[in-house]
């Protein structure tokens, strides 16, 4: 790619140009319609396509860079030939093209098309027959509306004209008798590197040579066979300069540590985009979307996409990238992959007629208009205002406002009177026709211009100067040429450089993030899927958080991967030219700024390097290192390619078929040095034999998502294409599954950890990530194969933004699922869902019901796209485990599956869509909140159910309960339970996970007393069940006289339909209530195991530990805290345990004793006595101590609410967690009297190593920030 291969004479890889190209209309084939380009036959003859053909091309063929007849006569001549009468513009155009081979290499086109007069009688006669037809056509067909047959012409001339009409109709016809009929013709060099200045330059000085009166200085052969054979590359860092026609031609390669040669004008791009809008899309480049470019004009097309993929430098594009699609290749807008494509807008059609099978993720760019359609919810660029700030700050130095230019090519206007050697700076090529005032100019005046030229042409008499009156301007315009370029030049590279300097900035350190696994190469190539090659985790914790959104996507791209695959290589073999530049780079920065690695801030740092890199590209321009050989007589045969003016002469194949033999200085080396050139180079192919094999394996290495780099341009049989959609169809599966594993492997660690395995991995950003590049993968399988021309159900409104394949296939699906509804009752799978308890009382069965869960998404106001409809029911139906379940049954109604894709799709394959169902049925093995976590703002209706034991107090209770429920993020506040009712359904904004619910009752009525077992809260969109286990009762003058209770809520998994008791996510070895909390009720329960003092301090030393790792977790990873304190093993059970161990008898005179009868205990003896301490200083911090103990303790006795004994235990313990006091509380309570009275000898309060421990334990705790749920200590006042 470097272009530095092995030297030879006149060895291609050194040469300049590979081949020179010469494609028009083949005399003998006459005019064949193009069927490809997609033709309409109302156009008038003028306007349509026809096949073109190589008409030669020189030398016949390279073996290192084979020529592809058809797919350089597709780039050269996208929409086929042209025709043109003498009333047409018909100035020249120029554009470039790139062909990008299987394994990325690239060679480039440089095109000039003009126009050359038709001197086949036969061709005339069959145009002048096709306008006869098409206006016969026109005039049977439509009298009244004339002007509609007029293509788009009509609409730029004004109807009020009464000759306007007659005119076009000249103007849009052909006489053989009265015109002169004119063709396309391209003269083309195809060169290892993109010299386009240089190549412009050429080909406009021989299109001159063709056109001008005075023949030129030598036969064109002499000057075509010099450019193929006797130029040579420029050497790194060297400018060389050779000879066109008329005048030198000059060009420069950047060095080795420069940046990688680029030779399309940045300040186009910039113009044509705009600053802002050119950032936009090169971050969705960068991320890897679909990105089509729209423009009339070819070179457009091409110097955006090559401008901005320029700009990735040090990453380079991995996917698809054709900047021109022929017409006869747009079913390649379909691939389901990431693209880089440009496709040539016809006249007068705008964006909305544009049918396209993907848009989920896609990015269109109007570069005609200005105008850029972006993808929903991608991540900004980071810093993304001080970059846009420095890139405006180069871009106002050079004279270019930052806003863009719509009208930067104002040199359309000059064109009429501009000379040839200007042309090039015509940024609107080909767009002339759709001028409007362009065209009326042309009605009104040329064609008589355009006649008379042609008549005098007849009778030999030049009329030239009409055309050209202005030639003092064209030597003005000559000198200000050259430092047009050299700005160009100097603008492009310093912009160039403040993009770099962005990535050298933000992968400063990308290095110590590489995980360099394998011994040897080989290993490493055989086991590359397997391998993580870059530690993403602990880069992302380096970042600053601003910069987390957009790389925690951008390291799952495959151009990051390629990037770092090539780092890791490098140990083996030399480093790929882009990476060893990037790396210089970093080092660079390393010695100016010896920052410590570990400091990473988002403090944005310009480039500093703008002066040297222009410094560097001014010197070589204006000192020449190197000039080739001039152009020189060649041996021809005499008589032949006679000079004709405005043709281009048939030329001497035998002269130009090969290079010169040792006839010139480059070529002539010493004989020994040649030899050892040889030499070289026949190891050079023995070792790019090696190298192919290498690169074979790479690529199949590496092609995750990258199985088709390319498409082949050259065959288009139907066997190819349909092994194109095959190699497809195997890339998506082989995603599908890559992505699958890895949303596992990452989900699945995180809860390992939470099990006490091994160590955390993922973030809630990367899980957002992959989920994210989830829904953009299902997109875009369910984009691929698309009926294009499936049009929209009129009743579903207009949905032109944000169009997802997706939605759509499901909007078709339950429009007629609701049909037969109607018609009948649909057969809904229902789930598995019923829950049971032991009482017999159940939350209803949730119908597992697709459209159901399409109509929740589509009750959301807040989402406005479908694109987003879409995303949020993928994350709904993950939530719900029934992804994989929905698509199946989405993709079972075959006939709609057959009326919406063709056959090569993807979700027509069987076995595959089996394949991919399976791989997304994994994902049920975790648990996602994608969608609770992601909509927070919505309503959601919730059920509850509060399940009594029947067994031992009555169903309902006479008084009036009421529930409070909380979540992460917020609560319901205190809601009547309507009486004689266990169930009530209430809507409220998302709580989030839910974590804690309260209730209580009045205690009203005979029957007040009630035995809740638990409480079941039920989400009722994502079905996401939490039971709340309770099993106490609830009533004054019973167990701790509660009446009202904070129950902790846990997640129950739907997995079967077994009883709740044993649906827990851990297998538990009982439930909550805890055995602490059953000592009170043991005569229900009959289960009376005590733990012993080991497991009790082992209880301690646990509970104590999860809080610690809860807030060594980053902040958005941690769970609940309050099932830390308050949960089923929480710090709170433990404690009651400790209390607990050794209390003496639990009934004294049939009255329960529980915990806080001790605590209310040691206080009255803490108010009244007077402590005695050995020394002042303990006193008094023992003083203080008892001071706010009994504060806290009296605070919880006097708050308004009725809870238990119990419960102001809890309460107790977690305001004490919270205000770090509970490791001074526990030594005074250790020592108060009523300890003794209260506790056996053997108790563990009462032992002072016990209690030393657990005073160490607590004092961990000190450290951390603790905030406690509202619902836990409401209407407690400390």
């Amino acid at each position: 790619m470097s272009g530095s291969g092995a030297p030879g004479p006149g060895a291609a890889p050194c040469r300049f140009a590979h081949y020179f190209v010469l494609c028009g209309i083949d005399a003998e084939s006459g005019l064949e319609p193009d069927e490809l380009a997609g033709e309409n036959f109302d156009q008038s003859p003028l306007r349509r396509t026809f096949k073109s053909k190589v008409l030669a091309h020189y030398p016949q063929n390279i073996e290192w860079n084979p020529f592809d007849q058809d797919a350089v006569n597709m780039l050269c001549m996208p929409k086929g030939l042209s025709f043109r009468t003498q009333a047409d513009n018909r100035d020249p155009q120029l554009h470039s093209f790139i062909i990008t081979r299987e394994d990325g290499s690239r060679t480039y086109g440089f095109v000039l098309t003009f126009y050359e007069e038709v001197t086949s009688k036969q061709i005339c006669t069959a145009m002048q027959t096709l306008y006869q037809m098409h206006n016969a056509e026109q005039y049977s067909s439509v009298c009244a509306s004339s002007s509609c047959s007029m293509d788009s012409l009509a609409s730029s001339i004004d109807e009020g004209d009464a000759t306007s009409l007659a005119k076009l109709q000249r103007y849009n016809s052909y006489d053989i008798s009265r015109d002169t009929l004119y063709v396309s013709k391209c003269i083309c060099l195809i060169t290892p590197l993109p010299f386009m200045q240089a190549c412009k330059k050429f080909l406009i000085q021989l299109y001159k040579a063709v056109t001008s009166q005075q023949p030129p200085p030598l036969p064109l052969e002499s000057y075509i066979h010099n450019i193929l054979y006797e130029v040579p590359l420029p050497p790194p860092g060297r400018s060389l300069k050779f000879y066109g026609v008329y005048e030198p031609i000059i060009c420069q390669r950047p060095g080795p540590n420069e940046l990688p040669l680029s030779d399309y004008p940045l300040r186009e791009v910039f113009e044509l985009l705009g600053l802002e809008n050119l950032v936009q899309v090169f971050t969705c480049v960068l991320l890897e979307m679909q990105i089509l470019l729209y423009s009339q004009d070819y070179q457009r097309l091409m110097t955006v996409a090559e401008g901005i993929t320029t700009l990735l430098f040090p990453f380079q594009w991995q996917h698809v990238y054709v900047p021109i699609l022929p017409a006869s290749l747009l079913h390649f807008l379909d691939a389901p992959v990431p693209y880089l494509m440009g496709l040539q807008s016809k006249e007068g059609t705008d964006r909305s007629k544009l049918e396209l099978p993907q848009e989920a993720n896609l990015c269109f760019v109007d570069i005609d208009n200005h105008f850029i359609e972006l993808p929903e919810e991608f991540p900004q660029f980071p810093n993304k205002l001080e970059f846009i700030q420095e890139i405006s700050e180069v871009l106002l130095q050079f004279g270019i406002p930052p806003e863009g230019n719509l009208h930067c090519s104002d040199s359309a206007t000059k064109l009429k009177n501009l000379v040839l050697s200007d042309l090039v700076n015509d940024k609107k090529n080909g767009n002339i026709p759709s001028n409007a005032l362009n065209m009326y100019e042309l009605l009104k005046g040329n064609e008589t211009i355009a006649r008379l030229q042609a008549l005098a042409k007849r009778t030999g008499v030049t009329m030239e100067k009409i055309t050209t009156p202005l030639t003092e301007k064209e030597k003005e315009g000559k000198l200000s040429c050259e430092e047009l370029e050299l700005r160009d030049y100097k603008l492009n590279v310093q912009l160039r450089e403040v993009f770099a300097n962005r990535f050298t900035q933000m992968f400063a350190d990308y290095e110590a993030f590489v995980i360099q696994a394998a011994p040897d190469m080989e290993s490493w190539l055989t086991n590359r899927e397997q391998m993580q090659n870059f530690d993403k985790a602990s880069f992302l914790s380096d970042q600053p958080e601003p910069y987390l959104p957009f790389l925690s996507h951008f390291i799952e791209t495959q151009m990051f991967a390629t990037f770092i695959d090539n780092k890791i290589i490098s140990q083996w073999e030399e480093k790929d030219p882009f990476l060893r530049v990037f790396d210089s780079r970093i080092e660079k920065i390393k010695l100016y700024n010896v920052r410590a690695p570990a400091l990473r801030t988002s403090n944005y740092q310009k480039c500093s390097t703008l002066k040297e890199a222009a410094q560097s590209i001014e010197q070589r321009l204006m000192k020449i290192d190197h000039t080739a050989i001039h152009p020189h007589l060649l041996d021809m045969k005499i008589g032949q390619g006679k000079y004709e003016q405005g043709f281009f002469p048939k030329l001497q194949s035998d002269v130009l078929a090969t290079g010169p033999t040792n006839n010139n200085r480059w070529a002539s080396r010493s004989t020994t040095t040649q030899r050892r050139k040889d030499r070289l180079r026949q190891h050079s192919e023995h070792i790019g034999l090696d190298n192919d094999l290498r690169e074979k394996y790479m690529q199949e290495a590496r092609s995750l998502g990258k199985n088709l780099r390319q498409p082949k341009l050259s065959d288009l049989s139907p066997a190819v294409i349909a092994q194109t959609n095959w190699k497809f169809v195997e890339g998506l599966l082989k995603e599908c599954r890559m992505k699958t594993k890895r949303m596992l492997v990452e989900k699945m660690g995180h809860e390992a950890v939470e099990l006490g395995h091994g160590e955390a991995n993922i973030t809630g950003l990367e899980e957002n990530t992959l989920i994210a590049s989830l829904c953009d993968l299902l997109e875009r399988i369910w984009s691929h194969g698309l009926q294009v021309k499936q049009k929209e159900n009129p009743e579903r409104g207009q949905r032109n933004k944000g169009k997802s394949a997706l939605w759509s296939h499901l909007l078709q699906y339950q429009e007629r699922e609701e049909k037969q509804e109607h018609s009948a009752e649909s057969p809904v799978a229902v789930g598995t869902e019923r829950r049971k308890s032991d009482t017999g009382i159940t939350l209803p069965t949730l119908r597992v019901s697709l459209i159901q869960d399409m109509r929740h998404v589509q009750n959301m106001s807040e989402i406005k796209t479908d694109v987003g409809r879409a995303r949020a029911w993928i994350r709904l139906s993950l939530e719900k485990k029934l992804l994989s379940q929905h698509l199946k049954q989405l993709l079972s109604n075959q006939a709609l599956a057959k009326k919406l894709y063709k056959r090569y799709a993807f979700l027509r394959c069987e076995e595959e869509r089996e394949q991919f169902l399976y791989h997304l049925l994994s994902l049920n093995a975790v648990d996602y909140f994608c969608f609770t976590s992601v909509f927070t703002t919505i309503m959601i209706p919730y059920r509850s159910v509060i399940i009594p034991i029947k067994k031992l107090s009555n169903a309902i209770t006479t008084s009036n309960p009421w529930i409070c429920v909380s979540g992460e993020l917020g609560d319901t506040g205190v809601m009547q339970i309507p009486k004689n009712h266990l169930e009530m359904t209430f809507e409220c904004q998302n709580l989030g996970k839910l974590t804690t619910v309260q209730i209580g009752h009045d205690n009203s009525g005979l029957l007040a007393k009630w035995l809740v077992d638990c409480v079941m809260v039920r989400n009722e969109i994502t079905g996401h069940t939490y039971k709340f286990p309770c099993g106490r009762w609830l009533g004054k003058g019973v167990d701790d006289g509660s009446l009202e209770r904070i129950l902790i809520g846990e997640l129950v998994s739907s997995t079967s339909d077994e009883e709740l008791g044993k649906q827990c996510r851990t297998p538990p070895q009982q439930k909550s209530p805890t055995v602490a909390r059953r000592l009170s009720i043991t005569s229900l329960t009959g289960r009376n195991t005590k733990p012993n003092a080991g497991q009790i301090q082992e209880g301690i030393g646990e509970a104590v530990n999860n809080i610690v790792k809860h807030f060594h977790k980053p902040e958005k990873e941690r769970g609940s805290l309050t099932i830390l304190l308050c949960g089923e093993n929480g710090l709170v059970a433990a404690l009651e345990q400790v209390f607990h161990h050794g209390f003496k008898s639990a009934r004294i005179f049939h009255k329960n004793v529980f915990i806080w009868d001790f605590i209310e205990k040691a206080v009255a003896y803490f108010e009244t006595s007077d402590q005695i301490g050995d020394n002042e200083e303990a006193l008094l911090l023992q003083r203080s101590s008892c001071k706010t103990f009994c504060h806290y303790v009296n605070a919880i006795n006097t708050a308004p609410r009725n809870i238990g004994k119990d419960g102001k235990f809890q309460i107790l313990v977690c305001l004490g967690t919270r205000d770090h006091l509970l490791s001074q509380w526990i030594p005074l309570l250790a020592e108060c009297p009523p300890i003794t009275r209260m506790y056996e000898e053997n108790a563990l309060l009462r032992d002072r190593m016990t209690v030393n421990s657990l005073i160490r334990v607590l004092q961990t705790l000190q450290d951390f920030n603790i905030i406690l749920e509202g619902s836990l200590i409401k209407g407690v006042d400390v």
